[in-house]
Order: C-alpha cells, then sequence, then structure tokens
C-alpha cells in the first residue's frame, strides 16, 4: 500500500479520537436511529440510485447529449443531491465533492482549483463553464472564484472532466473541464428561501418561479453573502472578509423540439482593506442566450450568444474592465454506417481596460483579443463495440495566430456495464495579458532581484496528453472508474532575462503523470459509501537556452495524493447524516504541510418543504493552511453551519 496512504491512515486515526462535540451529537444520533424497530421513511430527495447514476445525461465530453456509462473520458458528476448533502455554502465548496479536482482554500475569497496538476490561486489550464458561458479571463488565464456564485438548489449537476478538451472547448481546456448546469425553470416554480448562519458564513437567499401557458416558464432570485475574515498561524486577522450581492433570472420556453432559454446575472461584491472601511471591489453581469432545435432522426442545432461585463478592482494592483461577446453554432447529425457528427464554429471577442497601481502596471492599458473557431468531431463504429472518435479544432487568436487541436479516442464496450477508452489529444494554453503585457515597478524578490518587464514575445504553452481508463458497473450496487494519464508539456512559463529587468518567456518542458480512481457501493437502501484517489507524478526541467535563476517548477504546487471517503445515511422521521473525510497530500514550494478534514452534515426535513440541517467543517482541528507562504498565509478554521430551507 501507498505509503502516504498508511501515514494518512494513522494521522486520520489519532485525530479522529479528538472528534468535537458536535462529530459525537451526529454520532449518537445514528446509534439512536438504528436501534429503532419502527419502518423507515427515506428524507433523501429524489436520490439517484447506482444504475440511475450511470444513465446521467452529460453534454461536456461529446458536445452532444450522451450516458455518463458511455463516455470515453475520466468525468465526474456531482449532482444536485450530492450538493446539498453536503451542506456546503459555495461553488468552490461544492467541487471538493469530485475527487478528479485539486482545491485549496487560500484565504476567505480565494481559492486554488484544478485538475491534474498546475494548482494556483491563478491556475490557467482549467476551463471554466456556467451552462456553457466561459468565466475565463485573459487577464491571468484563470478564474475569479470570488465572483462565480449561484443559488445551490438552482443546479442541476456540475460535470467535471479531468483531461485536455481542447478539440471540442479550445484554448485553455488543457488539464480539464467544469461545467456547471443550472436547472430548467419549469424544475423551480414556486417560492424557495434560504437563511444559513454560523461561525464564518451568513447567507440569505430568494427564489420565485413561475409558469407562463404550457410551454414556457421563469424564475428570479436574489442572494447575498459574506464571509468572515480568515486567520494567521499566530492567530492575527487577515483583512479579507468578503461580501456579495447578486440577483438574476432564467426564462425557457418551447418544447425540447424548438427550446429557447435566457438567463441573466449582476453581482456587486465588497471586501475589507486595511485601516479603511469595506470597499467595492467587483461587480458584473452577463446575459446568455441558447436556441436548441430537434431536426429528427437523432440530429440538433444548437446557437448559443452571450455578452459579459466584468469590473474588478484591487486596491493598489489594478483596476480591470472588462467586455467579453461570444457566439457559438454547433449541429450534430448521423451520417452513413453509424457516424455520429458534431460540428461547428464560434467567434469571441473580449476587450479590456486595465489600470496598474503603485507596484505594477499593463502595457498597453487597452487591448483585446479575439478568438474564431472551426471543429468537426466524429464517432464512427468499429465493430459492434468498438468506437473511434476524431476530431479537431483550428482556432486562431489575436496573440499568437492558428493552433491546431487534434484529438482521437477509442471506447471499447464489452458489455453495457464496463467501459475501456483510451485517448490522445493536443491542447494549447494562450497568452494572457499577465504573460504579454505585465510589468512591476519593483523587484521580484529572490532569486530574480529585478522587475519584471512585458514578455512580447510568450507564445501558447502545449500538451500532448496520452489517456487510458476503464468504467464498469460490476453490480447493481456498486460502480467505479479508474483512469491513467501521461502529459507531455512543452514551451511552459519562465523567466529570462532582458534589458532592464526579467520577462516571461517559455523555457520550461516537463512530464506529468498519475491515476484518478473513483466508485461507489449502495450497503443497502438507505445507506451509500462513496471514494477517491488520485495520484500525481510532475518533473520539469529548463530548456536548453534558458537563463532563468529560479527553479523549473512552472508554478505548478500539487500534493501527490488525495483519498476521500464520504457516508450518506437515510435515517427515520426525515433524517439524513452524511460524513465526509479527506486527505490532502503536502505541497512543495512554498512548503504547507499535509491535512487530514472531516465534514459532517444533519439535515432534518421537518416537514413538507421544510428542512433544517447542521453542518461542520474542518472538525478534526481547530485550524490549517490549504494554501500559500508562511507566515502571512491565511488558515482555514473548524466551522459551523446551520441552514433553514423552506419551499412553498
Amino acid at each position: 500500500m501507498d505509503r502516504a496512504v498508511v501515514c494518512w491512515c494513522r494521522s486520520a486515526r489519532r485525530r479522529i479520537v479528538r472528534l468535537t462535540p458536535v462529530v459525537a451529537l451526529l454520532w449518537a444520533t445514528v446509534a439512536a436511529a438504528d436501534v429503532e424497530t419502527g419502518s423507515r421513511s427515506p428524507a433523501s430527495l429524489s436520490r439517484l440510485s447506482i444504475e440511475e447514476l450511470a444513465d446521467i445525461q452529460i453534454s461536456s465530453v461529446s458536445k452532444r447529449p450522451e450516458r455518463l456509462a458511455d463516455a470515453p473520458a475520466a468525468v465526474y458528476v456531482v449532482t444536485r443531491e450530492d450538493i446539498r448533502r453536503a451542506g456546503v455554502a459555495s461553488i468552490p465548496e461544492a467541487l471538493r465533492l469530485a475527487p478528479n479536482l485539486q482545491v485549496a482554500r487560500s484565504n476567505s475569497n480565494t481559492y486554488a482549483i484544478s485538475a491534474r496538476g498546475f494548482n494556483g490561486t491563478s491556475p490557467n489550464k482549467l476551463l471554466v463553464l456556467i451552462d456553457g458561458r466561459s468565466v475565463y479571463t485573459p487577464l491571468n488565464s484563470g478564474v475569479f472564484w470570488d465572483t462565480q456564485d449561484l443559488m445551490l438548489e438552482d443546479i442541476d449537476r456540475i460535470e467535471v472532466v479531468s483531461g485536455p478538451g481542447g478539440t471540442l472547448w479550445g484554448a485553455n481546456a488543457v488539464n480539464g473541464v467544469i461545467n456547471i448546469v443550472t436547472r430548467h425553470s419549469k424544475d423551480t416554480q414556486g417560492v424557495l428561501a434560504t437563511v444559513s448562519g454560523g461561525t464564518d458564513d451568513v447567507d440569505a437567499a430568494l427564489r420565485y418561479g413561475a409558469r407562463m401557458g404550457d410551454d414556457a416558464s421563469w424564475r428570479v432570485y436574489a442572494k447575498g453573502f459574506r464571509r468572515d475574515r480568515t486567520v494567521r498561524a499566530n492567530g492575527a486577522a487577515v483583512a479579507d472578509a468578503w461580501n456579495l450581492r447578486q440577483v438574476g433570472f432564467r426564462a425557457d420556453w418551447g418544447r425540447a423540439s424548438n427550446a429557447v432559454m435566457l438567463r441573466s446575472d449582476i453581482y456587486d461584491g465588497t471586501t475589507d482593506v486595511p485601516g479603511q472601511p469595506p470597499q467595492r471591489t467587483v461587480f458584473g453581469a452577463s446575459l446568455l442566450g441558447r436556441w436548441n432545435r430537434d431536426l429528427g432522426d437523432g440530429a440538433g442545432l444548437q446557437a448559443q450568444a452571450y455578452f459579459d461585463r466584468a469590473r474588478r478592482d484591487q486596491p493598489g494592483v489594478f483596476t480591470l474592465h472588462m467586455d467579453t461577446f461570444d457566439i457559438d453554432v454547433q449541429h450534430h447529425f448521423a451520417w452513413s454506417r453509424g457516424h455520429e457528427i458534431v460540428w461547428g464554429g464560434g467567434y469571441r471577442e473580449q476587450r479590456d481596460r486595465t489600470a496598474g497601481g503603485l507596484i505594477l502596471a499593463f502595457v498597453p492599458a487597452d487591448d483585446e483579443l479575439s478568438l474564431a473557431n472551426v471543429f468537426v468531431q466524429d464517432t464512427m463504429p468499429l465493430g459492434e463495440r468498438l468506437k473511434l472518435t476524431l476530431g479537431a479544432k483550428l482556432e486562431r487568436n489575436s496573440y499568437t495566430g492558428s493552433e491546431f487541436l487534434p484529438n482521437l479516442r477509442l471506447a471499447w464496450n464489452p458489455n453495457e456495464h464496463q467501459l475501456l477508452w483510451s485517448a490522445v489529444s493536443r491542447a494549447v494554453r494562450t497568452p494572457s495579458r499577465v504573460d504579454r503585457g505585465l510589468q512591476s515597478f519593483v523587484n521580484l524578490g529572490k532569486p530574480y532581484n529585478a522587475p519584471l518587464m512585458p514578455g512580447n514575445n510568450f507564445v501558447s504553452e502545449t500538451l500532448t496528453a496520452y489517456e487510458v481508463g476503464y468504467r464498469a458497473q460490476p453490480s447493481p450496487r456498486a460502480s467505479f472508474s479508474i483512469s491513467t494519464f501521461y502529459n507531455d508539456y512543452d514551451k511552459l512559463r519562465s523567466f529570462q532575462p532582458v534589458t532592464g529587468g526579467f520577462a516571461l518567456a517559455n523555457q520550461i518542458e516537463g512530464r506529468t503523470s498519475g491515476v484518478e480512481m473513483w466508485g461507489s457501493y449502495q450497503v443497502n437502501e438507505f445507506w451509500r459509501l462513496s471514494a477517491g484517489y488520485n495520484r500525481l507524478n510532475e518533473s520539469f526541467r529548463f530548456k536548453p537556452g534558458s537563463a532563468d535563476p529560479g527553479k523549473p517548477t512552472a508554478g505548478a504546487q500539487d500534493p501527490k495524493y488525495q483519498a476521500s471517503l464520504r457516508s450518506s445515511h437515510d435515517l427515520p422521521r426525515g433524517i439524513t447524516l452524511d460524513v465526509g473525510v479527506r486527505a490532502v497530500g503536502a505541497l512543495p514550494d512554498p512548503a504547507v504541510p499535509s491535512h487530514v478534514a472531516l465534514d459532517a452534515r444533519l439535515g432534518w426535513t421537518v416537514a413538507k418543504g421544510v428542512e433544517l440541517s447542521l453542518a461542520g467543517f474542518n472538525l478534526l482541528d481547530a485550524r490549517h493552511p490549504e494554501f500559500g507562504a508562511a507566515p502571512a498565509r491565511s488558515e482555514i478554521g473548524r466551522s459551523v453551519l446551520l441552514k433553514l430551507l423552506w419551499k412553498l
């Protein structure tokens, strides 16, 4: 057995004997429930069986509806029920439920989230979508997680694909794709209100939905939250408390054969500033429209367009004003002898005005990025149970010109409950504003001791990925997935001496490899166990000719292993109990120690449409760091959250 897993088990055993009173109370509730002899009344809200989970329709792997069990990729689906039973209060915390993601909290409002390595507070190799709208920013090729917020009750599922998806999704879908899919408005009718509060969080949300005739429905919502300050190892408070307010709507009309969807969100946020009143730091709005048309005989057409406006003010650092317009059209159809073809194209234009502060600037301050693409993918039968998928995307961006993104996948179904697949793909991470135009007015610190100058020659980072995976449902009560990968990276970000200081360059290459596995077992009608484990190996080196005086880490800050175990139990009298434990390996540079975390939630359906829950997080220790350099980094503490949900 892996030594890291053995150490984790020993550490967990020592810590569990010091369970907090909250956890002790939860387990006492279980014991009391198990000795009752009355008939059970499951409290779960439409929890899916193992077989039903395999039949979930997803679209992130092939850009067309397909069963999860048939998708030839390492894909994990976080369901609406998973999110509810975890008791989490934000999208980043919900993503901890996906065993093929690395999620680390840096402070009150900042997370580091990635797949298959290269994690950081601004990771740049993971594409994130909300209902098909990309929330990637060209400032740093990453995601500002502090503004990605939804009513969690409106989320239908989160599809998490680890591995490249450049052929279908384009640049920056390098190590994975997260697709957050919200519920149809016809499924969110009436009034729903939630109020929650605890040691670190205060949240409130209100939603109302109604119908307009037989074929149209809509909903509106408003919500807000406050995240309290975090503390450092010495107990000193960090000025990072975070407040966000958001309103939005979704409308759907038409039937499945000819449907239109329109949704919009507007947010406004403030944060603490040392020695000053809280300041408004973010504002944004988006409008998304989509039309789906069923053309018959397995064919379909989809057209989508969105506009996004984002404003961000990091006091003393930079101010960002960015507008994004995107349009995408795709067509799928069946062709001769079983060919399933998806093809289409799109165009995106992003304009930004980025003003610097006392320590940095962007050159030029105003910039425009355009991306145009065409793609085609053909899935063809090679026999009764063997399928080959060939695809390619040609994408042109205003920084580096044209990029070619091919993909080959082979899938074999020995029977309807097994899938063996393999893939070879190429993906790229196109330059960001940071790569090409960032300039600092102060030294970068050791070992550079010089300012950063604009890197106008920075080109796209590239990946060639090799994957093999196996997914099976050996019985109606059990399912599992295992995948291995070998990633070959080139032209990774480095520093290079130039006149006046250093500039970002492409002088690092490297290899990563690893394994991801997860599975679920339905012990009985009322109890399910789920587990996950992943292992990551990384090796980077400077390319010949590099003069970078630092280390060839390429910005990667990843644990070698992660492991998780969750138990979901339906108890009598409308009570549910969920307990999860996760172990995360140490981070290398800056060093962050490994940790084991225990989360638990006790839910009670008080009456029809009324649910009360008590959730505890990080229950094994008072606090621990998850990301960043000591001594300035924040530590994430033990917390408790009480939530009331009322639906009419």
